[in-house]
């Protein structure tokens, strides 16, 4: 069964990226929703236009660059059925409903706007929809908020997803697994996302206990 990766207007499309080329070098299956407002962001960080009716090339373009936007840093292969692109006005598609089979859900990165989509189930595209119908269903729903400073009306929101049996994973990259790259602190949110989602990985080096690690000066 597939994973659903919904990718909303939120800045940080490197660490959809990141995690989409996560998901296809386990193993794994995709169901990929990129909302209206996600292409807007996209063509504005990488330069790439996500058309539908070329989705397969341009998402290979996309997963091929880097977070510091440099292209064919990664060879990543989108052919095939593993991965399956549904367009976001799509509300018959098959993950708005609840008989259809997946995993779970991914939401990276995710907007406030998304955020509050979600939570009051208002279901205005299909990303909203299918986030409402995995929360219903009992399934993984993984959201990855980005932004900051966060507003009450936000964190209620969030505090709504958290009641509903969602995991909230904030884009925070963290320093101790010794990033060096700009790539290693995107891998870094990426993995937390796939950790929240029981998804094996090998994005960043783990904490374990031993001081030193990050800086190199272990054992010294």
């Amino acid at each position: 069964m597939p994973w659903i990766v919904g990718v909303s207007g939120a800045s940080g499309t490197p660490y959809a990226a990141a995690v989409l080329r996560a998901l296809l070098a386990g193993g794994e299956s995709v169901d990929l929703v990129v909302s209206r407002a996600s292409r807007l962001t996209l063509l504005d960080e990488t330069g790439i236009s996500f058309r539908d009716a070329h989705w397969r090339d341009d998402l290979r373009e996309w997963l091929g660059r880097g977070a510091d936007g440099k292209p064919g840093t990664f060879d990543v292969d989108v052919s095939g059925d593993r991965v399956r692109h549904w367009g976001a006005g799509d509300l018959a598609a098959g993950p708005s409903s609840g008989s259809y089979p997946v995993r779970g859900m991914l939401i990276v990165p995710a907007s406030t706007a998304c955020v509050a989509g979600v939570a009051l189930g208002l279901s205005k595209d299909l990303l909203q929809r299918a986030a409402s119908v995995t929360l219903k269903e009992r399934r993984p729903l993984v959201v990855a908020v980005r932004e900051t400073p966060l507003s009450g009306q936000t964190l209620r929101h969030l505090v709504a997803l958290d009641d509903a049996g969602a995991s909230v994973v904030p884009a925070s990259p963290a320093f101790y697994a010794g990033a060096t790259h700009i790539q290693d602190l995107v891998d870094f949110v990426a993995g937390r996302v796939l950790d929240s989602a029981g998804v094996a990985h090998g994005l960043y080096r783990r904490w374990d206990g031993e001081l030193g690690g990050a800086s190199g000066t272990r054992g010294t």
